[in-house]
């Protein structure tokens, strides 16, 4: 076949596109937005004027972040997907394959953080399956579902970006890459940047979540009336989520570097452990294409809920290509295929060790 699969992380779009996509079992007519690559969630027509948005995602548990912190991760990788539909996150499904080593204190733990962050936001557990198996290991312990109900007219997908749309991104790149070292190795980054700067990085964990972002953009209207598509830039960061929706959409995009926001501490943080801060894992960073009547109006609703955000260029007709712009330079605007962050991981781990 030709096809091989990556070392780590997601498979690639030619994978996807010679395995997968040609098998998706039963077509159905209700099936609206199926499996696309890039594309966060899937909607289904429910009729009487109503769709799901469908996202899944693995449970995602380090230890090494404390329970909590791990726990609260987990469900808002999920939801910050479904919320990318402009859908207020419903029902959640979820499977927990745990492994031998975990207590049952520890499970408590989870648990109660998975419900009390549920509850926060309002989704409601509706299915599951708990148990302990061999060969299961952190971080993956299991898979989840969310779903998002609401108006067939108000759901989003990355498809949806259409030519003289502005884009926007909130929160900076690398928020999720930057957010993970610092609680992962605090004493390196103290012994680098002072105590002070070590201890305030960590704060950075909390943002690594679109749901507020999503949801607030899509409450100034969506599709002719304000947004078209969203996307949370988490694999291969700010650069391959806006590759993905000019795929998706099947569009150009001209877009300013330096316009993206970099926070100061990312940026450190970032230089210290090798990594792109562009190209790097980056959940909690949303990525907003906006008619450009209703940009202002987006910006001000973001910044009344404390979320920074920039706009950081415009989507062109496809024919005009991808382009970064760079001190000045046009460069072509490129998918970083391997993201940084799982290279720049295992070395500090191994230098740790």
């Amino acid at each position: 076949m030709g096809l091989e699969l990556p070392t780590l992380g997601k498979i690639s779009r030619d994978v996807f596109d010679r395995i997968i996509l040609p098998n998706l079992g039963a077509p159905s007519p209700q099936v609206l937005v199926p499996p696309q690559h890039g594309v966060d969630v899937g909607i289904v027509d429910l009729g009487n004027g109503q769709v799901m948005a469908v996202t899944t995602d693995p449970v995602f548990i380090v230890p090494a972040y404390g329970w909590e912190r791990a726990a609260w991760f987990a469900v808002h990788i999920l939801a910050s997907d479904a919320a990318t539909s402009g859908l207020k996150p419903t029902f959640l499904a979820i499977d927990l394959n745990l492994p031998l080593t975990m207590t049952a204190d520890e499970l408590e733990t989870v648990w109660t953080t998975i419900h009390r962050v549920c509850r926060e936001l309002g989704i409601a557990i509706v299915a599951g399956h708990t148990a302990r198996y061999e060969g299961c290991n952190y971080p993956m312990v299991g898979g989840a579902t969310v779903m998002a109900i609401g108006p067939a007219d108000r759901y989003v997908t990355p498809k949806m970006a259409r030519v003289g749309d502005l884009v926007v991104v909130t929160k900076g790149a690398a928020i999720e890459a930057a957010g993970l070292f610092a609680v992962s190795f605090p004493e390196r980054i103290a012994a680098a940047y002072g105590r002070e700067f070590a201890e305030r990085a960590q704060a950075l964990f909390w943002q690594m979540s679109v749901v507020e972002d999503a949801l607030t953009a899509a409450s100034i209207g969506v599709r002719d009336d304000g947004v078209t598509a969203m996307h949370d830039a988490t694999e291969c960061g700010v650069y391959g989520g806006l590759v993905e929706v000019a795929e998706a959409s099947g569009v150009g995009l001209r877009i300013e570097r330096e316009r993206i926001i970099l926070r100061e501490d990312v940026a450190k943080i970032c230089q210290l452990f090798g990594m792109d801060p562009y190209a790097a894992i980056s959940e909690g960073t949303l990525i907003i294409t906006v008619r450009p009547h209703k940009v202002d109006a987006l910006l001000a609703a973001l910044a009344a809920k404390g979320i920074a955000a920039s706009v950081v260029g415009k989507v062109v007709p496809p024919e005009q290509g991808l382009t970064l712009i760079v001190d000045g330079k046009e460069q072509r605007l490129e998918h970083p295929r391997v993201d940084p962050f799982w290279a720049a991981f295992s070395r500090a781990m191994g230098e740790a060790g």
